[in-house]
């Protein structure tokens, strides 16, 4: 059965993992027309990610699914702990608490379940539709559209989109169509993957730890919800064949009081860590993300949270090109933000992994020693890394065309009041662009025009009081946003809708002229513009 393209949807994504889905969640709820096609009929029945952190937790908040998410999820209620041989403590990660954007600071979860409330919630969207079992055998791309040909279970057929975005993975397809490059870092190491259920159930405490042996470095973690993960090294003495074997994978687990009488073994596999990015991850009317864009070592948890990153990023951005309301000029600021960004995760993995995967004795005596006379604190005990920031992109500019200060980096999500109802920022919002001003003041600066747009970008505006707050306004709360803006003398802020800060204004002139460059860089023509033509 061939099938011929009946019409063209706003993006076809090419692969329905959890950044897919993610994708095909948040352009549904935008109101997109989304078609997702996944090669495989079912999901990946492999171990994969079990870490996100606070910030993409923020992420699931937006995307309708925070509660979903929080019920399969355990948030970590004490340490990472890294211990040489002897058991002496190398460094200690504070992950328990709440971290800046208002979810818990480390969380961990079973893909399968994660995927199941993700690919859930996209196909409740009535513009999304999703088709499994379908693999994208070839690409043509023309002046309005990509046509994508497809085989699978129900046969041959074409698909058309405005755009394309490859989240097929690590040997994505779509990638491999694309006029781009890659750099590699040239990290690689094999590790042993075992995902658990333990019979019993019991308290992990830390709950997250790393075995800094040079016998064998190994990595103890939550798997999710009553699940725990084991990950060994590959020594160089074994094969990747020997070691991911179920007699191996027992031998393992064996001193860790692991046995088929008490535990049972869900998957296992070996998986190479690499180091690498694309260069470029937007060809005309494809674009890539997740894996399909990038790959790192696991050691900080961020590979799937480096691929949410790219979901909202790149979500925000084809919105509002779908709807005319930003030139498509925009989405080349996708790649500029994010891979600069991704190198800091890389980066940082890459230098905890140089921490653990020693195997050498003396040169792991050393290591010890240095970490454990640095307190086990890791502000001292681990390489120094610069802060997590956007590369150029949609970001506000100074007088002198430079970057302005303090933009591009992630904002905090506080609880504020709003008519008697308290909750966290985005639950008042919704989501989208947000405008914080101290009172209302700041915005008599700004005329019809400029309310226009930001109603026609979705923007909320949020006019916070420390106390006796009007109808109209917003109850922030004593350690929330109005204390830190002032103390940088700012009267406003507009937030991204990826949560990250396209500038500030210390007073209401300003933030006019903020506006107006938030308006140019969407690709927006001025006012005057609009009114001459």
């Amino acid at each position: 059965m061939s099938r011929s393209p009946s019409k063209v949807h706003d993006a076809a994504i090419v692969g329905f993992g959890p950044i897919g889905q993610m994708l095909a969640l948040l352009l549904g709820r935008a109101g997109h027309d989304v078609i997702a096609l996944e090669r495989w009929p079912g999901s990946y029945d492999l171990p994969r990610a079990v870490h996100f952190d606070h910030e993409i937790g923020r992420v699931f908040q937006a995307a309708g699914v925070g509660e979903e998410v929080r019920a399969v999820t355990d948030p970590v209620p004490d340490h990472y702990e890294w211990r040489n041989a002897a058991g002496e403590s190398l460094v200690r990660i504070d992950w328990s608490g709440d971290g800046p954007s208002g979810w818990p600071t480390a969380n961990f979860f079973s893909q399968p379940q994660l995927e199941a409330v993700l690919a859930k919630a996209a196909e409740r969207q009535p513009t999304v539709t999703v088709r499994r079992g379908c693999e994208v055998t070839d690409l043509r791309t023309d002046e309005e559209s990509v046509r994508l040909t497809t085989g699978g279970d129900d046969g041959a057929g074409e698909i058309r989109a405005r755009y394309v975005i490859g989240a097929d993975g690590a040997n994505s397809f779509v990638r491999d169509r694309m006029d781009t490059s890659i750099t590699d870092q040239g990290f690689f190491y094999d590790w042993l993957i075992i995902d658990t259920l333990p019979h019993e159930r019991a308290e992990w405490s830390p709950m997250n730890w790393q075995l800094c042996d040079p016998e064998r470095p190994t990595t103890i973690v939550s798997g999710g919800p009553g699940r725990r993960r084991w990950e060994f090294l590959r020594l160089p003495h074994e094969s990747v064949e020997e070691l991911n074997t179920p007699e191996t994978t027992w031998r393992l687990l064996e001193p860790w009081g692991r046995t088929p009488e008490n535990t049972t073994i869900e998957r296992h596999t070996v998986y190479t860590f690499q180091a690498r990015w694309v260069d470029r991850w937007r060809d005309g009317r494809l674009m890539l993300a997740g894996d399909a864009a990038h790959q790192m070592p696991p050691f900080a948890g961020q590979g799937m949270c480096s691929g949410m990153r790219d979901a909202i990023n790149l979500a925000w951005k084809l919105d509002l090109v779908l709807k005319g309301r930003a030139s498509s000029s925009l989405l080349d600021t996708y790649t500029s933000e994010r891979s600069n960004h991704v190198q800091h995760a890389i980066g940082m993995s890459m230098a905890l992994g140089k921490v653990i995967c020693v195997l050498d004795h003396d040169t792991a005596a050393a290591r010890d020693a240095r970490m454990i006379a640095a307190g086990a604190d890791p502000r001292h005990a681990l390489p120094a890394a610069p802060p997590p920031v956007l590369g150029d992109g949609v970001l506000q500019r100074a007088p002198d065309g430079t970057r302005a200060p303090h933009v591009g980096h992630l904002t905090p999500q506080y609880v504020i009041t709003h008519q008697g109802r308290t909750a966290l920022l985005d639950d008042h919002t919704g989501g989208g662009f947000t405008v914080l001003t101290d009172g209302t003041a700041p915005l008599d600066a700004l005329d019809a025009a400029d309310h226009d747009f930001l109603s026609d970008i979705g923007a909320t505006v949020v006019p916070l009081y420390a106390d006796n707050a009007p109808p109209e306004g917003y109850l922030d709360g004593p350690d929330g946003y109005l204390p830190h803006m002032r103390g940088h003398d700012h009267v406003a802020a507009i937030v991204r809708p990826d949560f990250y800060l396209f500038g500030a204004a210390v007073d209401g002139s300003e933030l006019k002229g903020l506006v107006g460059q938030l308006r140019q860089q969407l690709g927006q023509p001025a006012p005057a513009a609009v009114a001459e033509g």
